[in-house]
């Protein structure tokens, strides 16, 4: 069971022993119109408080429920980031990938993604193999030793270890009904082998440069016709690729323990897509999780964080995994604009509450017109590189994602959380030194005293206007 076994005993452990004692904790915050940015600002001091009254705000927090384990969280490290970070000053890369990966100095990252094949946010479309090459003889990750596997090796020497999944954005072209790497187009049957052969030679090449492959995700959105790199898959296509020769070729060349992830796409077909999988008990075998994205908000619409939360319910078994998200349309004017991180703040803290176990960013980092990339898709990272000048500008999402990354560890559990109050959201975990992380975000204008209730006693604190708050206790 990925919610509770192997973390019961300590969690159990924790709760006699600190119930006994006085807790302390100390907040971190990130705020609009002040120089805070994940700053210590304040203490916790926590004194007896049986009944909370309904007039007084309140967030409470019960270690005694444990629910979800907490993997990580990180970005992409694309062929764009790649090649924005060769463009940096070599005072500047190092920076970048402090901020990022140290886990004292920045905020932590531990997991990252990239590509198999080119994708949008590549300089042009490639392969690594010839035209009608369907033994694969001609595999060749050299587009890839120029800029991305340097870039990921520096990330995961200062991370320490990265659990690095990897993702295709399409087949190569001849592999496809449309004969195009672009504008969707099918799998051709008579090369799903040789496509499933693809991803073995990929990870056995990144693993023979020194790059650990944790998981794969089947496809990059499996229903999106793009522009650029695409290709179609419907459930039951996803689901007869996976149990027929994904997980069948994984297993028999001794990669049955990558963690295999599905739909990797949005939120709102997530749960159609998971109940066709689920269905057929030899695909669900080999299928670790779900990824999801958060573009169905591109109608405008509400996040759907919902199908998450009737996913997690109905399939406890399998893991949520945010696999990509970020803000598009970018521009320059807008890129200290603070909606930017109080998406994320806001994304991360339901995707967490309704069942999500990791989560990863898009691009670690893009360049000062939002790319390079090849079709002109161009988006917001939560550091651009100014790479005429040399400089790093760091988004106010950076600090956002930073104040889950940095305090919440792998291993950690989310456990019960709850606010009486819809101006602010929260969740929250336990780690496995006995902290416990709490983050709050508040999206008013408003500064707003807050009591943080745990077993009967509590502490006040408060939350300032359009800011998100850590709050570690011990």
């Amino acid at each position: 069971m990925k919610k509770l076994w192997g973390c019961c005993y300590w969690l159990f452990f924790c709760n006699v022993i600190m119930a006994q004692v006085d807790r302390k904790g100390t907040v971190y915050t990130t705020a609009d119109k002040t120089a805070l940015r994940l700053s210590a600002n304040g203490s916790l001091t926590f004194k007896e408080y049986k009944q909370p009254s309904e007039k007084e705000p309140c967030i409470f927090v019960d270690e005694s429920v444990g629910l979800q384990t907490f993997i990580g969280i990180g970005a992409a490290l694309t062929d764009a980031a790649a090649e924005t970070f060769d463009k940096l000053p070599k005072q500047q890369q190092q920076e970048l990938l402090t901020a990022y990966f140290d886990k004292g100095k920045g905020i932590g990252y531990t997991m990252a993604r990239t590509h198999i094949n080119s994708c949008d946010f590549s300089s042009g479309s490639y392969t690594y193999v010839k035209d009608n090459d369907t033994l694969l003889k001609t595999f060749n990750i050299a587009p890839d030793l120029r800029y991305r596997i340097p870039f990921i090796k520096q990330a995961i020497a200062t991370a320490g270890k990265l659990n690095l999944f990897v993702s295709p954005w399409t087949p190569p072209a001849w592999m496809k009904d449309n004969n195009d790497m672009l504008h969707g187009g099918k799998l051709k049957n008579e090369f799903a082998q040789a496509w499933a052969n693809y991803y073995i030679k990929f990870i056995n090449a990144y693993e023979k440069e020194g790059i650990p492959i944790w998981g794969l995700t089947v496809q990059n959105e499996p229903m999106a016709k793009q522009r650029w790199e695409s290709c179609i898959f419907s459930a039951e296509d996803e689901r007869d690729f996976i149990k027929t020769y994904l997980g069948p070729t994984l297993k028999s060349n001794g990669m049955g323990n990558k963690k295999l992830i599905a739909w990797d796409h949005n939120r709102d077909l997530l749960y159609q897509r998971a109940s066709v999988l689920m269905k057929d008990p030899v695909a669900a075998k080999y299928i670790w999780g779900f990824g999801f994205h958060w573009y169905e908000t591109w109608t405008g619409g509400p996040m759907q964080f919902e199908n998450l939360k009737l996913v997690s319910q109905a399939y406890p078994e399998k893991n949520l995994i945010f696999t990509e998200g970020c803000k598009e349309k970018f521009n320059m004017d807008s890129i200290h604009d603070w909606s930017l991180g109080e998406r994320y703040g806001f994304s991360m803290i339901n995707d967490f509450n309704n069942g999500t176990s990791a989560w990863t960013d898009w691009n670690i980092v893009l360049d000062e017109k939002g790319g390079p990339n090849h079709v002109g898709n161009l988006c917001f990272a939560p550091v651009h590189a100014d790479t005429k000048n040399g400089k790093l500008i760091y988004t106010n999402a950076y600090y956002y994602i930073g104040h889950f990354s940095k305090f919440i560890k792998p291993g950690a559990i989310r456990i019960a959380s709850s606010s009486n109050r819809a101006e602010l959201q929260t969740t929250a975990f336990k780690n496995t030194d006995g902290s416990i992380a709490i983050v709050v975000i508040n999206t008013t204008e408003k500064r707003l005293p807050y009591y943080v209730w745990m077993q009967g006693k509590a502490s006040l604190t408060e939350s300032l206007p359009r800011s998100i708050s850590t709050l570690i206790i011990q």
